[in-house]
């Protein structure tokens, strides 16, 4: 009767339990923000697409294919939503019953006298136990808990799809600056080449007596110095083949072979608008899973100030009563049930939920700050695309003319029309000219790459962890 009174009042809480008001938190609203980007934008739709094969580079391609199947930063973080998962898995497996079982064996010799014989007798007996246990879930702590580790989950799998995009940005933004660094090297071997004709040039003069030897000293220097800058972009060449070869996964021998030539590119078509950047970019999805994953944590803190229930049940025997193991009325003996619940903890419990509500508060703002953060990073490649072009566009102006006056400046020095400086200073000047310029087309590419990141951009479905698909079809991180 005591039994039925009990578990009629536990079903009556449970019912209550369910008109208990959660713990919802603050809804969470981007700042406000224009319709449209302040640095405008030629169509309302964003690329859509793989962007690296958009960049037209097959080698670049291949290469950002490899970094994604073999790097080992990106290997790490698949472990990591691999071990997601698995917890997700373990604690659901923890509001399922529990259930244990285990064995003895126990053996005896004993020596007795029968009719002044003495006889050895030996006894072997056998014990088994099981033991079950399991929680009902009265206000739906346990269920807060299980929503907070698929919550989890979720957030590392955004992680990971950030992971990857930032990987092949790296490694594209890599390639182009290896590129850069190899037309720089070019461009220092033709530097040496002109300051050595420029040097035979000075000493037939000198020997003709058309020359003093401050020219000579001045070629032969300028040649020197031209000679040290080729040592030094060697250097920086080989730096940026081993930075790939590290981003790929292989040992940094400096053998890595770039593309023939920078990315062609043509204007950016669009950019869709501040809102959809929302759905795009896996930061914000995981920020987003992270908001929901600490309400849940917040529940699961409040809800352990209530009463929990807890059903128990552990069988054993022996040898000489395996036959209880089928009486009804022996097992139910075994069977109890536990209501308990919290009545004083110092105040650890509060501080528990104050803890929780306080880090949902956390996730929130960091929520915002990843949106502003993203909104700033397009912003700032739709803006830089416009500045670099016209730079550009400047730089080839320059070289042109530059280009002219130094062939003015040889003739005229060659003719004793001028002196040595003004043809040092022509060459130094079209020199610069061209190394601006290669930088000035490396910084288009790069900022174009930043500018698919900025956007969240889609990649091809491989590499690591992309072979695990459902029945379905559909991707399974």
């Amino acid at each position: 009767m005591r039994a039925q009174v009990t578990l009629a009042s536990i079903i009556a809480l449970s019912g209550c339990a369910g008109l208990q008001q959660q713990y919802e938190p603050e809804p969470v609203v981007a700042p406000s923000h224009p319709s449209n980007w302040s640095a405008g934008e030629a169509a309302e739709v964003p690329p859509t697409g793989d962007w690296v094969q958009q960049l037209g580079d097959p080698v670049l391609s291949s290469l950002v294919d490899e970094a994604l199947s073999n790097n080992p930063d990106l290997m790490s973080t698949f472990a990591r939503v691999q071990a997601s998962r698995a917890q997700a898995r373990s604690t659901f497996g923890r509001t399922l019953p529990s259930v244990t079982a285990g064995g003895t064996t126990a053996f005896s010799s004993n020596v007795i006298e029968v009719n002044d014989n003495a006889v050895r007798t030996d006894n072997t007996t056998f014990g088994g136990n099981i033991s079950a246990s399991w929680e009902y879930d009265l206000w739906g702590r346990l269920q807060s808990g299980v929503a907070a580790a698929e919550a989890d989950l979720a957030a590392s799998e955004a992680d990971f799809a950030a992971a990857r995009l930032s990987l092949a940005a790296r490694t594209a933004i890599a390639v182009v600056q290896l590129k850069d660094a190899e037309l720089q090297e070019a461009l220092a071997e033709e530097t040496l080449q002109a300051r050595e004709r420029t040097l035979t040039l000075t000493e037939r003069r000198f020997r003709n007596g058309l020359s003093g030897a401050l020219d000579v000293r001045l070629s032969r220097s300028a040649v020197e110095s031209a000679r040290a800058g080729l040592i030094s972009r060697q250097q920086r060449t080989g730096e940026a083949r081993r930075a790939i070869e590290v981003l790929l996964g292989r040992y940094p021998a400096n053998e890595i072979e770039a593309s023939e030539s920078l990315p062609t590119l043509g204007v950016i078509e669009g950019a869709g608008d501040p809102t959809s950047l929302l759905s795009r970019r896996p930061d914000i999805a995981a920020a987003e899973a992270r908001i929901v994953a600490a309400g849940f944590r917040v529940n699961q803190a409040r809800q352990v100030l209530k009463p929990s229930l807890s059903l128990s049940a552990s069988l054993s025997t022996n040898n000489d009563d395996l036959v209880d193991l089928f009486d009804p009325s022996y097992l139910a003996q075994q069977v109890a049930a536990n209501l308990a619940a919290p009545l004083y903890r110092g105040g650890a419990l509060k501080a528990d939920i104050e803890a929780a509500e306080a880090l949902a508060q956390q996730s929130a703002a960091q929520y915002v700050s990843t949106v502003l953060s993203a909104w700033q990073e397009v912003e700032n490649t739709l803006a830089a695309d416009m500045f670099l072009l016209e730079q550009e566009r400047s730089q080839e102006r320059a070289l042109e003319e530059a280009r002219l006056a130094e062939r003015l400046a040889e003739r005229q020095y060659q003719n004793g029309l001028s002196s040595i400086f003004n043809l040092i200073d022509a060459q130094t000047r079209r020199i610069n000219a061209q190394a601006s310029l290669i930088s000035a087309q490396s910084a288009r590419v790069i900022n174009r790459i930043q500018f698919h990141l900025a956007l969240g951009g889609d990649l091809m479905d491989s590499g690591i962890g992309m072979a695990e698909v459902t029945d379905d079809g559909e991707q399974n991180l």
